[in-house]
């Protein structure tokens, strides 16, 4: 059998081999099948074959390609490249990344969990409203929510108050109370600045505290229990039951406060209803109305006061009148007031009403040039 020759051109970067042509024969493999791991032994030596491939025309070759596959054609510009270290900790490709590793790296990272302990501190020290230190003078509202007095008043001046404080509409939804500085603790602390005057118990959710309405301190549920009063244990002034109001509560007792606020507001709405009512009965229907209505409504006073005169009281309570029937009340109605009815004792009639526009009538009428001018006044 006649050895056969294969002829390329090799080059390499790595190698600082421009170009140089390259003949393997199976003479000299001893008869063998040849191959791309023949043609890279006869060009480098064996320990250092395995850290170098061969490409052709881009594409990476094994080093089991035969040199006589149709891969790889007579005389063709092979480049011999030296493979990349990695795996060994020097930062190079393991080969066991995956796609999802890829993009996990530029996925969004979800913000840190917040530490329920310091989320809770933060609720009892801080303003509800602008999450500022709490500071005097400090405000509840009747569902438990502690304010710092100034920021809840700017915010609704400034009408930026959230929708979850749209119950508050002004000072009387707000209820001032007194917290009990832990002394020697400063207000930088990160801890709880405040306790209960009577158990010394910290503020700092924890424990339940209560804020009494009538009076303002704010005192520990342990303390209202051990000692039980029905006045307050810092000021000794009387309260009742449904004057202690939970501060920072959970949802189910904010539920509660919540359903006895909006029976506070439906009790006072029908107060007014029913004074308003008891206010007109009482005002009565008649002469009593009129007169109250004064001359801003066009009233003769001194006719309704010649017919209030007439009225006078049954034995039964009930009102009647004597020579007055509706004729003349609307005949009493009907007159217009004039100012000068009203003028003082030692002024004219005349010069009193002049300085009433609705005393002087006069013909001139207003021009296109000046509306405010009549014609012969400019």
């Amino acid at each position: 059998m006649h050895p056969k020759s294969y002829h390329f051109f090799v080059q390499s970067p790595e190698l600082q081999i421009s170009s140089q042509s390259v003949t393997v024969s199976s003479a000299t493999t001893h008869n063998e099948i040849l191959s791309l791991s023949n043609l890279k032994s006869s060009l480098l030596p064996k320990s250092k074959c395995s850290s170098f491939y061969f490409t052709l025309n881009g594409k990476t070759l094994h080093d089991e390609t035969l040199l006589s596959s149709s891969q790889i054609p007579p005389f063709s510009n092979l480049l011999l490249r030296s493979r990349l270290l990695g795996g060994g900790g020097d930062g190079g490709a393991t080969g066991a990344e995956s796609r999802d590793c890829y993009l996990n790296m530029y996925a969004v990272k979800k913000p840190d969990k917040v530490d329920p302990n310091e989320q809770r501190l933060s609720k009892w020290l801080n303003c509800a409203l602008s999450n500022e230190t709490l500071r005097e003078p400090c405000v509840i509202d009747k569902l438990g929510n502690i304010f710092n007095k100034e920021s809840l008043v700017e915010a609704l001046i400034g009408k930026k108050l959230p929708k979850e404080f749209g119950h508050i509409k002004g000072l009387k939804d707000m209820i001032k109370v007194h917290l009990s500085a832990i002394p020697g603790v400063d207000d930088m602390g990160s801890g709880a600045r405040f306790q209960c005057p009577v158990a010394g118990l910290e503020f700092n959710g924890k424990y339940k505290f209560f804020a009494l309405r009538n009076c303002g301190h704010v005192l520990s549920a342990k303390a209202l229990k051990e000692v039980k009063s029905s006045s307050c244990l810092v000021c000794h002034k009387d309260f009742e039951e449904g004057d202690k109001i939970l501060i920072n509560g959970s949802e189910e007792e904010v539920a509660v406060l919540r359903e006895r606020m909006e029976e506070e507001k439906a009790k006072t709405k029908e107060k007014k209803s029913k004074k308003v009512k008891n206010g007109g009965a009482a005002n009565g229907d008649g002469l009593e109305g009129l007169r109250l209505s004064g001359t801003k409504h066009g009233i003769d006073v001194k006719a309704v006061e010649k017919a209030s005169a007439k009225v006078e009281a049954n034995n039964n309570g009930k009102v009647s009148l004597k020579g007055v029937n509706d004729a003349s009340v609307a005949a009493a109605t009907a007159k217009r007031f004039k100012a000068s009815d009203l003028a003082p004792a030692n002024a004219t009639k005349e010069v009193y009403a002049s300085i009433f526009t609705s005393s002087k009538k006069s013909d001139f009428k207003e021009t296109f040039t000046c509306r405010s001018l009549p014609l012969g006044r400019n």
